[in-house]
């Protein structure tokens, strides 16, 4: 992983945690998989609520609408479309559908979930970035911007990183774990193994801690040792 176009954080181990920020490719990956989302979901309602207010399968707008038309009809599709974006980010702090399945998420320029007003205001700045037509100015801007972001982050104090790099957990070479750079997934896993380990079987944990050490010591304390100085920053 090329750190240089990454974000590197200290974490609640003491690790640096480094958030490999995510360009435009992976942007607009996450964003067709949640434009697809909203507008089945979008479409869905409105067909079904429709037929059911016509009683048949008309879904064409009554030439003399009623309330119970705006009001079932059309407001709950437009508020999908509209709010599908600000409502899984503030509630998942950070992630929708398809950042999930394109491995990415919205953090803050230190690296920390974002507060509400920041995902709000990102989220209100996404009429700008839509301008003119299929947000071009957001691609744009996030062509030649340092940390690939669209105005919206620039505007929230936001950027959006990678949260995993999709290399399987196999171990650290010696240059890396001497300066203390661990991915925010690997990171994560030593602090609970470490707070667990009590608590897991003797070969279960042994185990993880190979994996992660890339050792074959079979002395449970001195793999429990390397883990703790790893987690502390101290030397392995």
């Amino acid at each position: 992983m090329d750190l240089t176009k990454g974000l590197v954080v200290d974490s609640v181990t003491g690790v640096d945690v480094a958030l490999p920020i995510a360009g435009p490719g992976a942007r607009s990956f996450a964003f067709i998989i949640d434009w697809h989302i909203r507008t089945i979901l979008t479409v869905a309602w409105y067909v079904v609520a429709a037929m059911l207010h016509n009683r048949s399968l008309y879904v064409n707008a009554p030439l003399t609408p009623d309330s119970a038309w705006f009001v079932y009809v059309i407001a709950p599709p437009a508020a999908i479309y509209f709010l599908y974006h600000p409502v899984w980010e503030v509630a998942t702090r950070g992630h929708t559908p398809g950042k999930r399945m394109a491995g990415v998420q919205i953090v803050s320029t230190e690296g920390g979930a974002p507060s509400v007003g920041s995902l709000l205001a990102r989220n209100v700045f996404r009429l700008v970035d839509s301008f003119p037509i299929a947000y071009a100015v957001g691609l744009i801007t996030t062509m030649v911007t340092r940390h690939h972001v669209r105005i919206g982050d620039l505007a929230a104090g936001t950027l959006l990183v990678y949260v995993h790099d999709g290399a399987p957990l196999t171990g650290y070479s010696a240059d890396r774990l001497a300066g203390n750079q661990l991915d925010a997934t690997t990171a994560e896993v030593v602090s609970e193994l470490l707070q667990r380990w009590e608590t897991l079987d003797n070969t279960a944990r042994r185990r993880m801690a190979q994996t992660i050490l890339a050792d074959t010591t079979e002395d449970d304390a001195i793999l429990r040792a390397r883990l703790e100085s790893l987690g502390t920053g101290g030397p392995s």
